[in-house]
């Protein structure tokens, strides 16, 4: 298999030092501490919620074991999970090609590429660190982007792997994953847990109305925090991402073709992976947007033109 091949200009880009090095990076550190400590904080609650203190102790073990495979195998568990397989050097040379210039650019190791089997246009990439990266793109954005605009999405995905990005997204997942698994076994099993709560803390009507908020609350909350940080990161990928290739509009192009094709063929493969790809994959509006994963196109294409000098390709 060979994707197809378009005129594109390989002539160098501005090779200017990309920013987004001390204060970003501090930044970034700042808003994915305090995002860990919070779903941590909320596990630990329920937790304590669900079995006093020994269910805090499991919750705290749950954690741990959960972060720390997380962190060994979130390349491995992302690209499992949607199918993806490793897109080989012949199918598509000059995607290499494009990859490699651009990792070059961006002083950090070439990352493996991999496929999607589904017309949907995306991509998104993974890894624990910028040596275990790794960047899969979609059939469908290989047959709807040109290659100026699949330059700006694949600089897009190699800036969050330089920006770290990719490690903490893999583990708010899997926090917000666990938060939202221990809200409804509260809601299942709660009968027996509020009757304990009762026993000892004497709580009566007000113990129950808390065990009632705290199924309502955690979820949601743990949604808000990471979101909090996961709008964010997008802007700062997009940014950085529009130095490495050195065409913000290119890149704004692509997004805003990107939208359109995920809201003619919404991808659900996993949605609670959503948060990965450079685009959200879910169909939704009204009140959904507000709980998106991602910022809105209209003002990250806005943030992008700003950049290019306000060209519209």
């Amino acid at each position: 298999m060979s994707y197809y091949s378009n005129t594109y200009d390989t002539s160098p880009r501005r090779s200017t030092p990309l920013r987004g090095g001390g204060w970003h990076r501090l930044g970034n550190a700042l808003k994915t501490t305090v995002l860990l400590a919070g779903l941590t904080a909320l596990v630990l609650l329920i937790g304590q919620r669900l079995g006093g203190a020994r269910g805090l102790a499991f919750a705290g073990f749950f954690v741990v074991v959960m972060n720390f495979a997380s962190y060994w195998f979130s390349d491995k568990i992302a690209l499992a999970m949607h199918g993806a397989q490793p897109l080989a050097r012949h199918q598509a040379p000059w995607l290499h090609d494009m990859v490699e210039r651009l990792a070059a650019r961006a002083g950090m190791p070439t990352p493996r590429l991999y496929l999607l089997p589904t017309a949907t246009p995306n991509a998104f990439a993974t890894g624990r660190s910028p040596k275990h990266a790794a960047v899969a793109v979609t059939t469908g954005l290989m047959e709807l982007l040109d290659r100026r605009e699949l330059e700006g999405v694949l600089a897009h995905e190699l800036a969050h792997v330089r920006n770290r990005d990719t490690l903490i997204g893999t583990v708010a997942a899997t926090l917000a994953g666990v938060i939202s698994y221990a809200a409804q076994m509260l809601f299942w099993f709660g009968g027996s847990m509020l009757s304990r709560g009762d026993d000892e803390e004497g709580g009566g009507l007000g113990g129950a109305l808390s065990q009632l908020g705290l199924l309502l609350v955690a979820p949601i909350a743990a949604t808000l925090l990471q979101l909090a940080v996961s709008r964010s990161r997008e802007y700062g990928a997009d940014a950085t991402g529009a130095e490495l290739c050195g065409d913000p509009d290119a890149l704004a192009n692509a997004l805003l073709k990107l939208e359109r094709g995920a809201e003619m063929m919404p991808y659900d493969r996993a949605p609670a992976t959503s948060h990965l790809f450079i685009v959200n994959p879910l169909s939704g509006g009204g009140v959904m947007k507000l709980f998106s994963t991602h910022p809105p196109i209209p003002e990250r294409v806005r943030r992008l033109r700003e950049m290019g000098g306000g060209r519209a390709w």
